[in-house]
């Protein structure tokens, strides 16, 4: 277990970043609450667009979360996409402009981009560890890569989900999943 002094210098380090970062997101035309929304949705698959799949992962009210989807369709950064199926269902796709802003690297990407390899995947494998015991602790879901999911099944054009009970293309099972069970 880790002490004290170490905890607290670990969370202070990471709520630093966290502000640095957000800082950063202030000077475009997102805030960060934005930002982390149109960036979810660049992420999520087709499955996981809905606002309160949006809610769910940046553990925020639906409320919150939908006021922030709804800026994002004003300023044309998402589109909105009602199902055939129940007309209250809601799904966000992003437009070719907020995919144009999400490939913009921030400063934190070009930061990461240069540390070694060896770094980068120690790095990553410690902030996921962190997560995922935070996750555990506060009972939140994972919303992992869908490759990586149980109900994962890989075909030879992508692969199928047993749980929705649907194909899913190559490039949705590199994507993030509402539904991902570990």
């Amino acid at each position: 277990m880790t002490d004290v002094t170490e905890t607290r210098a670990i969370r202070e380090l990471i709520d630093r970043l966290t502000r640095l970062n957000a800082a950063e997101e202030w000077n475009g035309p997102l805030n960060p609450s934005q930002f982390a929304a149109l960036t979810y949705l660049g992420r999520a698959n087709r499955f996981s667009r809905a606002p309160s799949h949006v809610a769910d992962y940046l553990a925020t009210t639906r409320g919150t979360a939908s006021q922030t989807l709804k800026a994002l369709a004003r300023k044309a950064l998402i589109a909105e996409t009602r199902s055939d199926a129940d007309k209250r269902s809601i799904r966000y796709d992003i437009t070719e402009a907020g995919q144009e802003l999400l490939d913009n690297p921030s400063g934190l990407d070009h930061v990461i981009g240069h540390l070694s390899p060896e770094t980068a995947e120690s790095l990553s494998a410690s902030l996921k560890a962190l997560l995922l015991a935070m996750l555990h602790e506060r009972g939140g879901r994972t919303f992992g890569i869908c490759r990586t999911c149980e109900h994962h099944e890989t075909k030879a054009n992508g692969g199928f989900c047993r749980l929705l009970q649907v194909s899913l293309a190559s490039e949705e099972t590199g994507q993030i999943c509402h539904e991902h069970q570990a």
